[in-house]
């Protein structure tokens, strides 16, 4: 690969890493996403009505087309300090990986096709979605698998880091917003009423104390915690955000079961407890022995990388919940992500750059003979 087209890249990943996008805030990036596009002579280029990004390279109009796609938004809220620092054979900011490099990763591929003179047998598109983190939901990637449903070969979603993985099985992931009402009162002179956060501490307790199964591997964090008004102010309000995951659908709605029977066991007429649904990720897998996943398998082999199947709860989700082929695969390493100190490796780009590359063209002159 191409020293100078890598170094275009890692460049364009740090010009897309200084423009904030938290969830649901994407619109500066994805603008300049859709400049980008439009600057580089990409067809149909348009933004949806959630804000994903459309770019087409025409094929030859011989097969289905191929989606890849990578998220705009990060984790990071307004105001966060996205100064970035290159070091020898290191880039730091925060979202440089998480997913910066991900989207100027559909950049290098559309340049290392032209520059290699390839036309593909089919159209590729090219997408910066929205809403990947958090409570974006995968919002973005629903909309796309709407607008594309089954019509294309594959859809492949970059990620900057994380190469070396094949994901090809979506982990199930449920959020709940739980929150509990009291009349409150004060401190002193109320005090034996009901406290909306020591309710809500009890209950954490209890979940906290559930057996999850070891396998298919179940897990459970409470990531967000509010309520109160003063110190010295019996809590009439209180809530907290509940991360549910597993390998497991079957184990993923016994968990939500058993959360969902905990409020109502804890209702009380001076307690009121609310469960929300506030986020659903759905669950599902492509077999290992799939055309799509041995290819992806291959290019990362042919690079000089040991593949490792694996799960994740990606935008690949989406599409892999429809039984749609997809998969989810890495651009570089690197360490600290959803972190102020995450940072990449620049010496894997090339790598990385060249697996997405030979996967597309191996997934346009495969899975289309199969099709």
């Amino acid at each position: 690969m191409d020293p100078l087209l890598i170094n275009k890249v890692l460049d364009l990943a740090m010009e897309i890493q200084q423009i904030p996008a938290p969830t649901f805030a994407e619109d500066r990036r994805a603008m300049f996403i859709r400049s980008l596009f439009q600057g580089e002579r990409l067809s149909e280029v348009y933004r949806d009505g959630v804000g994903n990004v459309y770019g087409r390279l025409p094929g030859a109009g011989q097969t289905r087309p191929l989606i890849v796609s990578a998220h705009l938004d990060t984790v990071f809220p307004a105001g966060t300090d996205l100064r970035v620092q290159r070091q020898p054979g290191r880039i730091y900011g925060p979202g440089i990986g998480d997913n910066s490099l991900g989207v100027a990763g559909l950049f290098g591929l559309l340049w290392a096709l032209r520059r290699g003179g390839i036309t593909l047998p089919g159209d590729l598109w090219l997408v910066a979605n929205v809403c990947e983190e958090g409570l974006g939901n995968l919002n973005g990637m629903r909309a796309v698998v709407t607008r594309f449903q089954d019509q294309p070969l594959a859809y492949i979603v970059l990620e900057g880091m994380a190469l070396g993985q094949v994901y090809h099985r979506g982990l199930g992931v449920r959020r709940y917003r739980i929150e509990f009402r009291t009349a409150g009162g004060h401190s002193w002179v109320d005090y034996g009423k009901p406290s909306a956060n020591h309710e809500l501490a009890y209950f954490v307790t209890r979940l906290t104390s559930l057996q999850l199964p070891l396998q298919p591997r179940t897990t459970l964090n409470v990531g967000v915690i509010a309520g109160g008004f003063s110190v010295n102010t019996i809590a009439a309000q209180a809530h907290f955000e509940l991360d549910l995951r597993s390998e497991g659908i079957e184990e993923l709605s016994g968990l939500c079961f058993q959360i969902e029977e905990l409020v109502k066991q804890c209702q009380r007429p001076n307690l009121q407890i609310g469960a929300q649904l506030i986020g659903d990720r759905p669950a599902g897998e492509l077999p290992a022995g799939h055309p799509l996943v041995t290819l992806t398998a291959r290019s990362l082999e042919a690079v000089g990388l040991t593949p490792v199947l694996n799960i994740g709860s990606t935008d690949a989700n989406i599409p892999l919940s429809l039984g749609l082929p997809a998969v989810c695969i890495g651009l570089t390493a690197g360490s600290g992500a959803h972190t102020l100190k995450e940072y990449i490796l620049t010496n894997l780009v090339a790598q990385g750059l060249k697996q997405v590359l030979l996967t597309v063209e191996g997934a346009f002159n495969q899975l289309a003979k199969i099709d």
